[in-house]
């Protein structure tokens, strides 16, 4: 039996689905149960009881790996990077009391407990408790993520398709190493039988600036969308004034920041195999066709009977 968080959401689901395609057996614990379930009777749903540790174990008592995506992108009504991490600590010392062998925890790249940034700083923290839980465990590091529920990607595709121009915050040369989400969930798998307290990154085949990451978006999408440099302040309050008029944050300052700070790069060699160029190629009718809310995602998700 196979446990993975959020498998309801998006690296979730990919991974849920790499291992019922192996034949596993997979629950999941999820922050909505009640969510429509895309594997119907193939997987179990039950809901995060960090308020009633003794319940949360029974709901991960008789799995032997933990696949641990928790974690939230940002604060947003009760919920803060700081009560992440506690929740985090309960799940895994639930873990640990329920028999569970073996964490394999979904990370970010450069995550450290010394970061100046809240998000990757509570992701060194999430890091930290888990080498400190007895258990064996694995560390999967993605750079930026992209596929078709992806977000952050689909997003500045829609921003491409809506808006005469796109900032780019600074001089745009920061770089990117996009992965695609099922070769995280392909490297995530293979990392649960890595040595204990492996930290490995997850890398796609293909770098870019970030400027020509969105020229290359603009011309797979035919857009006549022009780049227009501007400033980080500026760039963040436009993000704003967007997330304003749909109801949700388009961008923090975080992710900017990690962004333009080179983050989401990696020195390891790339174990992601889909090129996002290619990928770009195939899914450039649908990418951004949408605008896909984080706030109503994943905060005021609500069932339609």
């Amino acid at each position: 039996m196979k446990i993975v968080t959020g498998a309801f959401g998006y690296i979730g689901r990919y991974i849920t689905q790499y291992l019922l395609d192996r034949g596993e057996e997979v629950r999941t614990i999820t922050t909505h149960p009640d969510k429509p379930n895309p594997f119907g009777h193939l997987v179990k749903s039950c809901k995060y009881d960090f308020e009633n540790p003794e319940m949360l174990i029974g709901h991960l008592r008789g799995a032997d790996t933990l696949y641990n995506t928790y974690w939230i992108r940002f604060p947003r009504d009760h919920l803060t990077f700081e009560s992440a991490v506690r929740n985090t600590e309960v799940l895994f010392s639930c873990a640990s009391a329920a028999g569970i062998r073996r964490i394999v925890h979904i990370s970010v790249t450069t995550a450290s407990v010394d970061s100046p940034l809240p998000y990757y700083r509570g992701k060194g923290e999430q890091e930290a408790l888990l080498a400190k839980c007895g258990l064996d465990y694995s560390i999967v590091r993605p750079t930026l993520v992209f596929g078709k529920e992806d977000i952050l990607v689909n997003n500045i595709a829609w921003l491409i398709r809506h808006f005469p121009f796109f900032p780019l915050f600074g001089d745009g040369k920061y770089k990117i190493q996009p992965v695609d989400v099922q070769d995280l969930a392909r490297i995530a798998v293979e990392a649960s039988r890595f040595p204990t307290g492996t930290i490995t990154d997850a890398v796609g085949p293909e770098s870019f600036t970030f400027d020509q990451f969105v020229a290359l978006i603009i011309e797979a999408l035919g857009s006549r969308c022009r780049p227009v440099r501007i400033s980080p302040t500026l760039g963040i309050g436009f993000g704003k004034l967007i997330g304003l008029a749909v109801g949700d944050i388009l961008l923090t300052s975080d992710e900017l920041r990690g962004l333009m700070s080179n983050l989401l790069i990696s020195d390891q060699n790339p174990n992601g195999v889909v090129r996002f160029s290619e990928w770009l190629k195939e899914h450039r009718d649908l990418l951004g066709a949408t605008y896909s809310s984080e706030v109503r995602r994943h905060f005021r998700w609500r069932r339609v009977d």
